[in-house]
């Protein structure tokens, strides 16, 4: 931890990365919870496959608006006051989207929710990012993004729970009340953050230009949002549909639950030790060529696999833990190549690129699905988009020598 010479400020420190890790298990709580309640929602509300992903991808673009604010405003106004604000956000408009009755209401209200997850995770990733110190960053931000698929895993439970199709609205509930809950241990017991610098009227408008591209780091932002945008294409694609295409290629839907919590907790597990082994920068390309040959491995054993729930408990969980080691290699990249007072705003600005790819993932499936590809085809298309991650993030693992204050 930093400033580990006084215990004082150690305890904050950890006390930080704990709750934030908390926060996070219910902010991936929220963001699968559309997923999970879908086989449900959809014959509920008789949504067809259009309506389906435009219900997927609604709350993208909220995360969008979310990121680029949440992010700015952590520069401004502190970490933890921008993140207990977004938290209660998505907290309250979650409960809000159990509360639907029509496609209108459910759409507006899942917009809403992502304006408060967008506003959250730049927030999340700041302040675990600087309460560690620099070698350790890659590990704990592999940490904080466990927790995303932990939240997953509890979301495919409490949809487990019911029998009923009006039961998907239980799913959004508890997403809502989780957080609420979760803000009476944040609010006294985080620290407080400090503020940026406050800076003068005529630099106002150049605070983001100068986070994106200032220091020489424009090229270097811009393959950072490229990163963003097909790894988050790739997770929210399968985040959102994969219980669709897994009962598509002969499973239950009970049996498709049990694979998705296998593919969030073992998503969880290769975070963790992706993160890690991130932390050693001469064994980073070594780390993402495994990690990405490893995801394009088990995309084909997902396609090809039958339908069988014991084959998938195994290729969902290699699925989850690959795909999420990816994850955690463009997450656990991002706060290293931005200035302290300038972090919040350049990875708010990549988590609102990476919005761009979780957005037309969900529609990139529909758009397979609805012209009448197989599931198996809908997985295998994301192969070349995975190549191309995989190369980006090996030119900014070469690129990783930027400021690490």
């Amino acid at each position: 931890m930093k400033d580990g010479n006084d215990p004082a400020r150690a305890r904050n420190n950890l006390v930080a990365v704990a709750i934030c890790c908390l926060l996070a298990i219910f902010e991936g709580f929220d963001l699968q919870s559309a997923g999970v309640a879908a086989p449900r929602l959809a014959p509920d509300l008789g949504l067809g496959p259009d309506a389906l992903g435009w219900f997927f991808s609604v709350s993208t673009f909220g995360l969008m608006l979310g990121a680029a604010i949440g992010g700015r405003l952590s520069d401004q106004l502190g970490r933890k006051t921008t993140l207990l604000f977004s938290v209660a956000v998505f907290g309250l408009l979650s409960i809000a989207t159990g509360l639907a009755t029509d496609l209108n209401g459910l759409l507006w209200a899942r917009f809403l929710t992502g304006v408060g997850l967008g506003g959250a995770l730049p927030n999340l990733i700041a302040i675990v990012a600087e309460s560690v110190e620099p070698r350790l960053r890659g590990r704990a931000v592999g940490f904080l993004y466990a927790g995303l698929p932990c939240g997953g895993a509890v979301a495919s439970l409490v949809s487990l729970a019911g029998a009923d199709p009006s039961d998907w609205r239980v799913i959004f509930y508890v997403g809502g009340a989780g957080p609420l809950l979760a803000l009476a241990l944040a609010i006294p017991l985080l620290p407080n953050s400090p503020r940026a610098a406050p800076v003068a009227a005529s630099d106002e408008k150049s605070g983001f230009v100068e986070a994106v591209v200032g220091g020489g780091r424009g090229l270097t932002t811009m393959l950072l949002w490229l990163a963003f945008f097909l790894a988050l294409l790739i997770m929210y694609l399968l985040l959102s549909w994969l219980p669709s295409l897994l009962i598509g290629q002969g499973l239950s839907r009970p049996d498709a639950g049990l694979v998705q919590m296998a593919f969030n907790l073992a998503g969880a597990v290769g975070s963790v030790v992706t993160g890690w082994l991130m932390d050693h920068p001469k064994g980073r390309p070594v780390t993402i060529l495994a990690v990405f040959g490893a995801s394009a491995a088990s995309l084909i054993a997902a396609a090809m696999a039958p339908p069988s729930l014991v084959v998938f408990l195994f290729v969902g969980a290699a699925l989850g833990a690959t795909i999420s080691g990816v994850q955690s290699t463009v997450y656990g990249m991002a706060p290293s190549f931005y200035p302290a007072r300038l972090r919040g705003t350049g990875v708010g600005a990549a988590v609102v690129m990476g919005r761009l790819g979780s957005a037309a993932g969900p529609l990139l499936a529909a758009s397979l699905i609805g012209a009448g590809r197989a599931p198996s085809q809908v997985l295998l298309a994301l192969l070349p988009i995975l190549a191309a991650g995989g190369a980006v993030c090996l030119w900014l693992s070469a690129r990783s020598t930027a400021t690490d204050n």
